[in-house]
């Protein structure tokens, strides 16, 4: 029965067929335990099906006994594998271990071997997540040399895609993204070992996100796709594709297909043990009951990021946003930006936050973080990104009463969203359109524009965005002259009650500056240059009654 077993695993794991090779090398090493080659293939059997515990166990075993063997090589290979592993579940302590004992290994051994290459993976990485991009490049290209010397794909395939992600954090997008490029040749070809092949695809399908690259992204999950198709055994790297195709389908607007994919996700990763990749799966979902208007399930949903160790920004002050917590809001997205340090992180924070800003008539603020937004989106070179930049710059000059300026910002962001089909946002700055149309006295136009977005928004189940189009469709004509806005009426009634600025900063929660601002743009929509030549158009235009 036990050579049976062992000869029927080994010809499922040649095969392909991980379950079955799991299965029968797992029965055969319960009878007798399993040499050093055999247990390498049980341990990546165990890794590919979800077996975690099982495969730590076997992968150490496979390192002892080849230890034993003295096949020094094929012992660091088997540590490489669980220091790999342990860094993705963040067990930093145990992957720092087993990492130096393979270079003590390596070291008292002399050995001039492909392995070399493999213990300086772990300390590349490390320097890029210290943030000495610099460092990391160095040693990805150290690395790549001593692959090509050997001849070992695996390692030449780590090695682009480090060098790749290394080169954008250094700025140097063009020559990265042709990095990842060639990596995916190798990628999708067939070249790889099956675990290596795992996390090059989610490797690289993350730098994709990361960069708001929307076309790789696509092409690289789509390909993680059917590599899983195509092996129905594997579990590992399922729920990561899942988590990443979740993102995709949401910004292509199939949200009720998404939020499916997104619950499979969940429970593919929620373990135990859970998976590194669960709190990017519970955010998705989070984000599509936020935009669907099921707050409720959204805040479960974010909690449950929380506790798995992911972030919940910018969702989360989003989600305060809509349930009409202003400062709660505006306080946790301004810790978030604050935090964020790297370029991306930055980039994925700023447009939410400007929103946030002008919900809160901190209109300096908003303008400034608009205008870094815009510097990134050059800088990273992202069609997505400049839509987004293009997008938030006209919502902060709309704010600003604007509107012909905000109209070439806003039609530029809806070109590339309508190009990147991306529905959902192209609605909501087509609905900004149409109060830009509003404010120059173009009716006709704004509701046109107005009921598109609407009619987007009641296809994807937008139901507080169409909520909002429906109000402002509500209302045909402008209700005041001269194109002032609700907020500066407001603000004119108070100047023509004689308030001070101090005054009615204080009635209507504004910071004083925010109040001249306003009071600066009355005074130039309506031609005069004094506080009684305002209130005076307000009791001829009956403002003050309104």
């Amino acid at each position: 029965m036990t050579v049976d077993s062992l000869q029927l695993g080994r010809e499922a794991f040649g095969g392909g067929a991980w379950g079955d090779a799991y299965r029968e090398l797992a029965a055969a090493d319960a009878i007798l335990p399993l040499a050093a080659e055999d247990l390498e293939l049980l341990f990546v059997a165990a890794y590919l099906t979800g077996h975690t515990n099982e495969f730590r166990e076997r992968a150490a075993r496979a390192f002892r006994s080849f230890l034993s063997a003295g096949d020094i090589p094929r012992a660091v290979r088997c540590a490489f594998n669980l220091v790999m592993h342990l860094s993705e579940h963040r067990e930093l302590a145990q992957a720092g271990g087993w990492l130096g004992r393979a270079r003590t290994l390596l070291d008292d051994s002399g050995l001039d071997c492909v392995e070399q290459g493999y213990v300086l993976v772990p300390v590349a990485l490390q320097s890029l997540r210290a943030g000495d991009a610099g460092g990391a490049l160095s040693t990805f290209v150290q690395v790549g040399k001593m692959a090509k010397r050997f001849g070992d794909d695996d390692l030449l395939t780590i090695s682009k895609v480090g060098r790749g992600n290394s080169l954008l954090a250094l700025g140097e997008m063009a020559e990265g993204v042709a990095c990842l490029d060639e990596a995916m040749v190798a990628v999708t070809s067939g070249e790889l070992s099956p675990i290596i092949c795992g996390f090059m695809y989610c490797a690289g399908i993350e730098t994709c996100h990361r960069i708001f690259d929307m076309r790789r992204g696509h092409e690289w999950t789509a390909a993680l796709s059917r590599w899983c198709a195509s092996q129905p055994d594997i579990v590992s790297f399922r729920g990561e594709c899942l988590a990443y195709r979740v993102e995709v389908m949401r910004l292509h607007g199939s949200w009720a297909d998404a939020l499916d994919e997104a619950r499979q996700a969940c429970e593919l990763l929620k373990g135990p043990p859970v998976q590194p990749a669960a709190s990017q799966a519970y955010y998705q979902q989070a984000e599509l009951h936020r935009l669907g208007g099921e707050l409720g399930r959204a805040e479960e949903c974010y909690r449950l990021v929380s506790r798995l160790g992911g972030s919940t920004q910018p969702g989360l002050a989003q989600l305060r946003l809509a349930q009409g917590e202003m400062k709660t809001a505006e306080s946790s997205i301004r810790l978030a930006v604050d935090e964020a340090r790297s370029p991306g992180d930055r980039a994925r924070l700023l447009a939410p936050y400007v929103e946030i800003l002008l919900a809160v008539d901190e209109f300096e603020q908003a303008r400034g973080a608009a205008g870094e937004l815009n510097e990134l989106a050059a800088h990273l070179n992202a069609p997505l990104l400049a839509a987004r930049a293009a997008h938030t710059t006209g919502s902060v000059l709309l704010s600003a009463g604007e509107a012909r300026e905000a109209l070439g910002w806003l039609r530029e962001a809806w070109f590339l969203y309508r190009d990147l089909d991306v529905p959902y946002e192209g609605a909501r700055t087509r609905a900004l359109l149409g109060l830009a149309c509003r404010q120059l006295g173009d009716e006709d136009t704004a509701q046109m524009e107005l009921d598109a977005a609407g009619w987007v928004f009641r296809q994807l189940g937008a139901v507080l965005d169409q909520a909002a189009v429906d109000r402002h469709l509500a209302r045909r004509t402008p209700e005041t002259p001269a194109g002032l806005t609700d907020r500066e009426v407001e603000v004119l009634r108070l100047v023509a009650a004689g308030k001070t600025n101090r005054e009615i900063a204080g009635e209507l929660f504004l910071s004083q500056k925010t109040v001249a601002r306003h009071l600066s743009n009355i005074f130039t929509k309506l031609d005069v240059n004094s506080r009684s030549a305002a209130t005076a158009f307000a009791f001829q235009h009956d403002l003050i009654e309104a």
